[in-house]
């Protein structure tokens, strides 16, 4: 007889499931990663076509992308679980599936939320001894992070309009552990800027992050060329956005960084 527990998301939601659920389809790159490396590989059926990492999950059925998904290709794979999260997943596509099938979500905001998340998915999938190790290793590493010690900072997330992390954000969470104070003020959530506004903000440095628009090499020179006198670099997105297992290199790759 198939055991189930009765769990509560991060939105509030409570959902009885199978313990451990046997069919899991995940929704978030970040939260893929996590699964394979808690060690539930065997449990995920279907992933986004964002989920690149680690390798191994490009083989499973990819279900559509974060915000589009292939509804038939879910109800195929019958899921016993489906993780998501109410920042990288619509809302209106989360909704459909929850009539069908319990849909855990992740809302983090903060290095708290991601380490309640970790721990509650390391539960959920009876992964919850690798779930406590790996929330104790990432708890060793930001322990003794610098403050804000390096300067102000704007974090690119798009180019047409120019879109920035603002505050109440993981990213923001993220800039503050790197020792980066975001030049952002007050702004919350992701603000569209003009160059006069980005100009009037006065950063000392500019992050082109590779997602989820994907600056590249070819951008630095025009943005050089617009705010003069600002230190413009490219940076690797998922270790200022992903919120799972990612975070125990997260500190190296922050600490790396040099201008």
């Amino acid at each position: 007889m198939t055991k189930h527990i009765k769990t509560i998301d991060q939105l509030g939601d409570e959902m009885i499931i199978p313990h451990p659920p046997s069919r899991i389809i995940s929704l978030v790159p970040s939260q893929t990663e996590l699964l394979f490396d808690l060690g539930a590989a065997g449990t995920v059926v279907g992933v986004t076509k964002f989920c690149v990492h680690p390798k191994e999950a490009r083989a499973k059925t990819i279900i559509g992308g974060t915000k589009k998904f292939n509804f038939d290709r879910i109800h195929d794979l019958s899921p016993s679980l489906i993780i998501g999260n109410k920042e990288e997943n619509y809302l209106q596509g989360i909704a459909e599936l929850r009539k069908h099938y319990p849909v855990w979500m992740s809302d983090i905001a903060t290095l708290d939320d991601a380490i309640a998340m970790i721990m509650a998915i390391g539960e959920i999938v009876d992964k919850s001894g690798p779930a406590g190790r790996l929330v104790s290793h990432i708890k060793r590493r930001f322990i003794s992070y610098p403050g804000n010690k390096r300067g102000t900072a704007l974090y690119f997330i798009w180019q047409d309009p120019y879109m920035v992390a603002g505050k109440g954000t993981f990213i923001d969470e993220m800039l503050r552990y790197a020792g980066f104070e975001n030049a952002v003020g007050d702004l919350a959530r992701y603000p569209e800027l003009t160059v006069e506004q980005v100009r009037s903000l006065d950063p000392r440095h500019i992050f082109l992050s590779s997602e989820p628009y994907p600056f590249r090499a070819k951008h630095l020179d025009e943005f050089k060329e617009t705010f003069p006198g600002t230190h413009i670099s490219l940076v690797d997105g998922e270790y200022f956005s992903w919120y799972g297992s990612r975070l125990v290199s997260a500190m190296d790759y922050f600490e790396s960084l040099s201008f």
